[in-house]
């Protein structure tokens, strides 16, 4: 498959990850993808692609930071140009509460109505993914918004970050100064989830991140570093996010990488079938 991504020019770059293109045949046609501490936007240029029991997506969708994973079923080739935002950077361009987004795949059409058909079209109509790229950076620039409390839960989001997941949310309160409840409200209007379950994905995410598929894993070790408190939660954490048992997703990882070493989705998404 083809990805291309390129990551955009401040001050876009504090909401943004990257904008990418990817084109050609999935290796499998269905996918499970775990929970991330992240949100994309995929704006579809190709056949229709099916998301678990949301349904048939033809213009693309919004996900935004899950508390689950989700079931992806791709076309036999596919072409899409998408972003990788920050799991506050969605907000900004977005005027939907994220406690309304949360595990809710949505449509481009719900996101910005009638106007994402006339972006896809220009997209589309690009020479080369870099002009595409080129073409959608700019049109975040023109879209982005204020947003109440964006500047609290992004600093709050990225102290949870920066620790993978192990902080206190007591001290993230008492270094903002505001209630429990406050920063909770705040995060699940802009992320979609309260911190504590922020900092739970960001510390899967380091422990799914660090397993190298083609090496010998020692999963207790794994667990300690990633800040567990012993190895029967991180199971059952980890059965929680991706589906599978950490052996079982073991497998599946090294299934990916020796049917397909190299391939640019083997950075998480999980073959299911």
């Amino acid at each position: 498959m083809r990805y291309v991504s390129r990551v955009p020019r401040p001050p876009l770059d504090r909401l943004v990850d990257d904008l990418y293109y990817l084109e050609g045949a999935p290796p499998y046609p269905r996918f499970k993808l775990p929970p991330m501490p992240s949100a994309v936007l995929i704006l579809n240029l190709g056949d229709r692609f099916l998301i678990g029991d949301s349904g048939v997506f033809a213009d693309g969708c919004l996900l935004t930071t899950a508390t689950r994973y989700l079931d992806f079923a791709y076309p036999a080739f596919t072409r899409s140009v998408g972003v990788h935002f920050k799991p506050w950077g969605w907000a900004p361009f977005v005027g939907i509460p994220g406690s309304e987004a949360c595990d809710l795949p949505l449509t481009v059409e719900q996101v910005w109505g009638r106007y994402g058909d006339e972006l896809r079209d220009r997209l589309d109509a690009a020479s080369t993914p870099g002009e595409m790229l080129a073409l959608l950076e700019d049109e975040l620039r023109r879209r982005v918004a204020e947003v109440p409390g964006l500047g609290l839960v992004r600093h709050a989001s990225r102290r949870i970050a920066g620790a993978s997941g192990a902080v206190s949310i007591g001290d993230l309160c008492e270094d903002a100064g505001v209630s429990t409840t406050h920063l909770a409200h705040r995060f699940k209007q802009i992320v979609g989830i309260t911190p504590k379950r922020l900092a739970r994905t960001y510390r899967f995410a380091k422990a799914v991140l660090s397993v190298d598929a083609a090496a010998r894993v020692d999963w207790g070790d794994l667990a300690f570093r990633a800040g567990y408190f012993d190895q029967s939660h991180f199971v059952k954490e980890f059965q929680a996010f991706t589906g599978c048992t950490p052996t079982a997703y073991l497998a599946l990882r090294r299934r990916f990488l020796a049917e397909h070493p190299g391939n640019a989705l083997d950075v998480g998404p999980l073959p299911a079938d």
